[in-house]
Order: structure tokens, then sequence, then C-alpha cells
């Protein structure tokens, strides 16, 4: 008997879809979806701000005096990140770490941002 034919792609299903299908499925995987957007906004600003400087995971440690694991937990954008490391994040990138409040509904919130 030769191999079964499938519909099923060689190499798997795309990380994307296969969130999507899981947070459908699962209550407790959506919110933890919805709890590690911001974390995930981070990562992605890290990784394209560190790019645009040209440095490495390394180079960014020794510019925080941090380890290179803790930049790689940051840029992976599952952990939560203390205000004191973001701070010192910001220099290291040449940024300004901006921090905000929201009061009122969230359709319509009043934002008030400060500069760290």
């Amino acid at each position: 008997m030769g191999p079964r034919k499938t519909n099923a792609s060689p190499v798997g299903t795309a990380v994307s879809e296969a969130r999507r299908r899981r947070a459908r499925r699962s209550p407790e995987y959506r919110a933890a979806q919805e709890r590690l957007v911001p974390y995930e906004a981070i990562a992605r600003f890290v990784i394209q701000r560190r790019a645009e400087l040209g440095l490495t995971q390394e180079h960014l440690a020794e510019r925080m005096g941090t380890s290179h694991s803790a930049i790689s937990r940051i840029e992976s954008g599952q952990h939560r990140t203390s205000v004191a490391t973001l701070e010192r994040l910001a220099e290291a990138l040449g940024a300004r770490l901006v921090l905000g409040f929201e009061t009122g509904p969230a359709e319509d919130p009043v934002r008030r941002f400060v500069s760290v």
C-alpha cells in the first residue's frame, strides 16, 4: 500500500493559524494572548530599534549592564518587564520611555502620558 494522501502542509500549520485555532477553543488561551499584547509590542519595538542601531542582543545587554538572556526574554514578548528595566532599555536604545494612564470608557479614553 502506498503513502496516504492528505491536504496537510508538509511543514505543518503556520504559527498564526495555530494560535487562532487554539484561541477559538480556549478562553484561557485568549486571555493569556490579550495579557501579552503590550509585552509583544515592547518586543517588536526593541527588536526594530536594536536592528536600526546595528546592535546584537549581546551588545544591547552590555549597554544595559544585563545578560543576553534578559534581552532574549524581553524580545520574546512573553514576559513582564519592570519599569526600572524599561528605563535602562530606553537609555541603551537612545529612546525616551513614555508611560501613560487611561481613564474613562475604553471606547473613548482620556490618556495622560509622562516621559520618564
